[in-house]
Formats: C-alpha cells, structure tokens, sequence
C-alpha cells in the first residue's frame, strides 16, 4: 500500500499487515438521500478535514482556528451554494454521527486522541478516516495542508479509482524538511502523497514554483477566499492588530516590539495556544505575561472566529510577523474591509504591478510604516482603495469558485489513475 509506514519488529510487521488487510477490505458504500440533501449531476467533493468542525459550526468554546480550516469551511459552504454535493469528514468534538449544515453533510470519526499511543496512528487515525472515506464514497477527495493525511487521501483515491486533490497551505508545504510536520515518519508520508495525487492546487506563484522545482509536480494556482460579513462596518481605524494562533513561527514576540517602540500607539494581540505543538501552552503563558508589561497591549487571548471579525472593523493597519505563509486569511479580512496591512513577508500580492501592502525589511521600516499609515490620511486612503480592488479582483468568492468549478468538473470527467 502507498501508506505503508516502515516498522522494524514482527510484531510491528504482522500488526500493520491485518490492519492493511482489513483496509484493503473496506468498499464503499452509497450513503442514504438523507445524509447527502440536493443530489445533482455535479461531482460529490468530500473534505476530508480533521479539525473543520470548531470553525464550521462556528464553535465559541473549542479553541480550534486554523487558516487551513477556515479556507475549507467558506470554500465547502460556495460549493453547496453553487450545487455541488459537498461532504467533510471531522474528528469527533462530541456533535453527531452525521449532521447537515449549511448543505454540507458532515461525518464525524474517532476523536483527536482517540487509540493507544504508537499505534494510534495505525488505529483508529488511520483505520478511521478510511472507513470515513468509504462511508462518504464521494468522487473527488479534497486535503489541504501538509501531513500524513496527504498519503492515506492519495492510497484511498488510487485504490477506489476516485480523485484526490492536495491543496497546499502554507509557503513551507514545499520546501523540504522545512514543514510544519512533527515526525520524519509523517514528512515522509506527506511527501509520497503529494507525488501520487491527482491534482495539486496553490496559493501563489512561489507555491507553484516550488512545488515544480522540488516536487516535480505541476500545480495550479487558486487564491484563498474570503467572504465579508454582512453587519461588517470598519471604521476608521483605533489600533494595530495581530491574529494568529501563538506558535514560534508566527513571532507574537515581534510584535510586542513594535508595541514597545510606539508606545503611544494601542495594539492587540489575539490568539490562542498551538495546542498541538509540544510546548504551545508554555509559549502561550510567556507571550501573555510579556504583553502584560506593556500597557499599550491589549491581549485578547483566543477568541472564536465570529468573534473576531468586529476586531478587524476597527483596525487600522494589520500586522503579520510570520517567518511563512501562504496567504493569510487576516490579511483577506483585513482587505476586504480596505484595511492596509504590514508585514515581515512577501506573499506575492501585486497590485497594477507593485507590492499590495509594505513589506518591511526589518522592525524599524515596519514601525515607519504604521505610523505613517496612522498619521497620513490621504496616503492611508490610497492604501485602503488599492486593498480593496485588490481583494475584489483576486479573492472574491465569484472568481474564486470559478477557478474550482473549472478544476472539479476536470477532475470528476479525467480518467482516474
């Protein structure tokens, strides 16, 4: 099997051997009118998104948003919308075998921490999400993110003869030993994965670039999304915001900086624990306990994602102080709203020709920056209308599920391979 994992004692061996025996018997099965309402001639798409469900529920107390999953909770619900027969799988946060929201059927599996360590990742992780998959029996898998779950959507779709579509999430998804994958044994796993799909989509050009260069695969370039809430009203701008889940690659700690160097100027920092990372809750406390020695700071801690959106109405600029990203879903929220944006990072954002927002070379250009976004109205103006052009050209939802719609009716009439 393409997800064979090496394991080295014959124990291991005759384990993994009954568990992929058991596998290779699973078939899918159609699932009942009910669970997938509004059947059309269109392709059925399935997420298979472990942790979609704090962010598609619109959960205020689990502590789950990812960019990833907020990516596939507003691409999922376009598609329903647009008529597409639309499935995710979920871990188990203690909602229903099967649900329906929003026109998207939703199949829950084990829990998170569910099995026994090592083998877990055997049962029920891996057994699981392949029940789930046979359950849904959809024509055209859907995965973003790198991770182990790349390979076991790519085995699944080869050995059923459906398609598989891996979409990158992060500028690192292709750089290799530079992921955001813990174990070798799942970078391993990623990586054969993301050379067996069907089909991989990008965020921008140096994803496509990279994954050509380094992969050898060819990818297309779709931009992330983003829909404005209806009761949005921005305003013109009382602070300097930064939203992220606090891990060490996003660097809160250098925003805290430009607190301390415009100490006349209000900042908030929002985000909760990696509660994944080993050390995420330690590096949560000393972020907090920095913020709270400067009294310019205010720190929010995690706040749910309907919760959020009234921070960035009053932002004035956004900052992002990230080593890499794709395409940040903050920075989507902030230019909808015409919000101009900072950052550390260049994700490729052009506008008539020239970089959308400043991409500052070190803390000293990023606090010039703020205060003169601050301090000129006409040129805070300028900068807002170009955002907003921007996002409607390149990340309105209409373009956008074009670009998908293209993609999916390819895949659901392409031979299967």
């Amino acid at each position: 099997m393409l997800i064979a994992a090496p394991l080295t004692t014959g124990a291991g061996m005759s384990a993994y051997a009954a568990i992929a025996s058991h596998i290779d018997s699973i078939q899918p099965a159609e699932m009942s009118a009910a669970f997938l309402p509004g059947a059309t001639r269109r392709p059925h798409i399935c997420f298979v998104a472990p942790e979609v469900w704090p962010v598609l529920s619109r959960s205020s107390n689990i502590e789950v948003v990812g960019g990833a999953e907020v990516q596939q909770s507003i691409l999922a619900r376009l598609l329903a919308r647009a008529g597409y027969r639309v499935s995710m799988i979920c871990f188990d946060y203690g909602q229903p075998k099967r649900v329906t929201l929003d026109g998207i059927s939703v199949l829950r599996c084990h829990a998170r921490d569910a099995g026994l360590p090592v083998w877990r990742f055997f049962h029920p992780r891996l057994t699981g999400i392949w029940h789930a998959m046979c359950e849904v029996n959809a024509d055209i898998y859907y995965q973003r993110s790198a991770g182990m779950l790349t390979s076991i959507v790519a085995a699944f779709c080869h050995r059923h003869g459906k398609r598989s579509i891996y979409a990158g999430a992060s500028d690192s998804d292709f750089a290799p030993g530079r992921q955001m994958i813990r174990y070798r044994r799942d970078r391993w796993l990623f990586e054969r994965g993301l050379a067996a799909v069907d089909t991989i989509i990008v965020q921008n050009e140096i994803q496509q670039r990279d994954c050509l260069a380094r992969y050898q695969r060819a990818a297309t370039i779709i931009p992330s999304c983003y829909e404005l809430p209806a009761n949005s009203r921005p305003g013109a701008g009382e602070y300097v915001l930064w939203v992220a889940t606090l891990r060490p690659g996003k660097r809160p700690e250098m925003f805290l900086e430009l607190a301390r160097r415009l100490p006349h100027r209000r900042f908030v920092l929002a985000g909760g624990a990696a509660g994944n990372d080993p050390g995420g809750q330690a590096y949560f406390d000393a972020i907090r306990s920095a913020a709270s020695g400067l009294p310019n700071v205010e720190f929010t801690g995690f706040i749910p994602l309907a919760q959020i959106e009234p921070r960035f109405d009053r932002a004035r600029v956004v900052v992002n102080t990230s080593t890499f990203e794709g395409m940040p879903n903050v920075f989507l929220q902030a230019w909808a709203r015409g919000i101009p944006t900072v950052a550390l990072i260049d994700v490729g954002a052009r506008w008539q020709g020239k970089p959308l927002y400043c991409v500052a070379a070190d803390l000293d250009m990023a606090a010039t920056e703020i205060e003169r976004l601050f301090d000129d109205d006409l040129y805070r103006a300028r900068a807002a209308s170009r955002c907003r052009d921007y996002f409607a050209a390149t990340h309105a939802s209409e373009a956008v599920l074009a670009r998908y719609k293209r993609i999916l009716d390819a895949s659901a009439t392409g031979p299967a391979t």
